[in-house]
């Protein structure tokens, strides 16, 4: 589990930002990077081993966005709180903003919570991580530097007893502007199991991070999952990042096109 920070943890302290004048047209997001609880939160009923699991963050992530962020000189916002304080990439009238089950845990901590309580929660993270990739997007848009975002997470190889096949999964939209010469890119690799919305769609409420800042901007973007057990060391890490690293330093988007729907929709699910 992540060191410990102090018990005045501060809201500033909740998001970070790394290479904010990056010069790449990416800006990467890690929605779920940390398993961190501040103090005042316990263990929110859990015991230690159920924090270090997914239903607590995105094992493997963060170190993946990292090193690709460091080798496109692009910029990288990432959260510092646990999801299971307030799930950061989720709208705030989710069911599960909050999440009183995680999978099949109960997270007793989270059960009962006033309404003050739970808009502290959003002040304390899921506030300034919004604001942060807002401001970092306005500012670039202002001084006309391309832009187009990606999130970063990880999934698990299984889900309540369903085996899940995907290496990695790219999830979009109508938008396939950047998804579809990402997943291109990636079929052509051997030995790569792609999922195309899988193992989620924007059907299951995963996609809220990139229709807040990207979609409503019309900026092109696209949700990376990779199955954690192929980042659960720095071997892992280090070969997915490089990977991927490869792919966006010449990854353009492909042209607009029409708009029109897909098949987006599947069984919903409630972690990314």
């Amino acid at each position: 589990m992540e060191t410990a920070r102090p018990a005045s943890h501060a809201s500033s302290d909740s998001v970070r930002v790394t290479n904010p004048l990056g010069s790449s047209p990416f800006v990467l997001t890690c929605d779920h990077a940390s398993n961190f609880l501040p103090a005042q939160f316990g263990t929110l009923g859990l015991a230690a081993e159920d924090l270090s699991r997914h239903i607590a963050w995105d094992p493997g992530a963060l170190p993946v966005a990292t090193r690709m962020a460091q080798a496109l000189d692009a910029t990288l916002i990432e959260t510092r709180i646990s999801r299971l304080v307030v799930d950061c990439n989720r709208p705030l009238d989710a069911p599960d903003l909050v999440p009183p089950v995680s999978e099949t845990t109960a997270i007793p901590g989270n059960t009962g919570l006033t309404e003050k309580q739970r808009a502290a929660r959003v002040a304390l993270s899921w506030q300034p991580f919004h604001s942060a990739i807002e401001h970092i997007v306005e500012e670039r848009l202002a001084r006309g530097q391309e832009t187009r975002l990606v999130s970063v997470h990880s999934f698990t190889p299984v889900y309540k007893g369903y085996d899940r096949p995907w290496h990695i999964g790219i999830i979009h939209d109508e938008d396939r502007r950047l998804a579809s010469p990402l997943i291109s890119a990636l079929k052509r690799l051997a030995g790569i199991t792609v999922g195309v919305n899988e193992p989620y769609s924007p059907a299951d409420r995963v996609y809220f991070t990139l229709e807040r800042h990207a979609r409503s901007r019309g900026l092109p973007c696209a949700m990376i999952e990779i199955r954690n057990d192929e980042i659960s060391g720095e071997t892992g890490q280090r070969k997915w990042a490089d990977m991927l690293t490869g792919i966006f330093s010449n990854l353009e988007p492909e042209e607009a096109r029409g708009s029109r729907s897909i098949a987006v929709g599947k069984s919903v699910q409630s972690a990314s």
